[in-house]
């Protein structure tokens, strides 16, 4: 009954996921950025602020936060007019930095992020223990595809700060790929050592499952008969494996607690049903609670519609 009772309520996406502080933030900022005035300017700056001085020392939240914020507000006069006027607030460096980068992938515009590297190392003097500045970096030096060495020491800086901060570990799972600035190879060894190593709950676990969904991924688009089997990709060990390590420890109560828990449950019940274990999804999607990730799911066609057929295909059986 209690998957029952969770199908009931109406799949959305929510970048903020289960932050409910975060959630009523972006909301508030929805309402008030409409009307462009100084007043409303300076009442986000402060919401924006107050919000980000709750988390002080929680790396985990602090990353999905401006992650989160800076996505959000990709565009915006917001992030740029706080620096403006507080040049020496970390936070508000980050957010503009991390805006930034997130603004010129969105309009696919490639080359200089100067100005967000800037940003990062400002905020890195100001904020020597934080990791964030260095996370955004790596989201900027990704962008500007730096090399590997330079790559590499702005890793070393997050991993000195917050081990497995799972934004880091995401960012260097995608540079490493043969589609940026590594190889397949460098993908593999990057994801053994870190299994070999991590925690099974630390907030990076995902990291394995990521790199097969975006193999699976690679195998869907060459089209032709390769996408026809592409579910056959996890039937082979490494992938099979992969789900076979998380499936029945993630939706354990309490098992998983960083802040994209539920984007981390989505892909997992992504993964099981494109491999065809709708068994095992059912108490993934009943974990979920109806908190939709865009990613995997906008792989398939709109994600909300393709979550809610994956649930429904895990509820009955068909």
């Amino acid at each position: 009954m209690g998957f029952l009772s969770n199908r009931r309520r109406r799949a959305r996406i929510a970048p903020e996921l289960d932050d409910q502080e975060l959630g009523r933030l972006l909301k508030s900022l929805l309402a008030t950025t409409r009307s462009g005035t100084i007043a409303t300017t300076d009442l986000c700056m402060a919401q924006m602020s107050r919000l980000m001085g709750q988390d002080a020392g929680d790396w985990d939240r602090r990353t999905h936060r401006i992650g989160v914020l800076a996505d959000f507000l990709a565009g915006s006069h917001l992030p740029r007019s706080w620096v403006a006027r507080e040049p020496r607030n970390a936070t508000a460096l980050v957010l503009h930095a991390w805006s930034q980068v997130a603004q010129a992938r969105a309009q696919e515009h490639p080359g200089d992020a100067g100005d967000a590297v800037q940003s990062c190392l400002r905020a890195a003097e100001l904020a020597p223990e934080d990791p964030v500045p260095w996370v955004a970096l790596l989201g900027a030096a990704r962008w500007e595809r730096w090399k590997q060495p330079q790559v590499f020491g702005v890793w070393n800086e997050v991993l000195a700060r917050d081990r497995w901060n799972r934004e880091a570990y995401i960012n260097m799972l995608a540079y490493l790929s043969p589609e940026e600035s590594g190889s397949r190879l460098q993908v593999l060894e990057f994801v053994d050592t870190l299994t070999a190593r991590m925690p099974a709950n630390a907030p990076c676990v995902a990291t394995e499952l990521t790199a097969q969904v975006v193999q699976y991924h690679a195998i869907l688009g060459r089209g032709g008969y390769e996408a026809l089997v592409a579910r056959n990709h996890w039937s082979q060990q490494m992938a099979s494996q992969a789900l076979d390590r998380v499936v029945h420890t993630w939706t354990q109560p309490g098992f998983l607690r960083h802040a994209k828990t539920l984007a981390d449950l989505n892909l997992l019940a992504y993964a099981l049903m494109a491999g065809d274990r709708r068994g095992e999804a059912r108490a993934v999607f009943e974990a979920i609670g109806g908190i939709v990730t865009a990613w995997p799911w906008q792989i398939g066609g709109d994600p909300l519609v393709e979550f809610e057929k994956a649930q429904s295909r895990a509820a009955t059986g068909v």
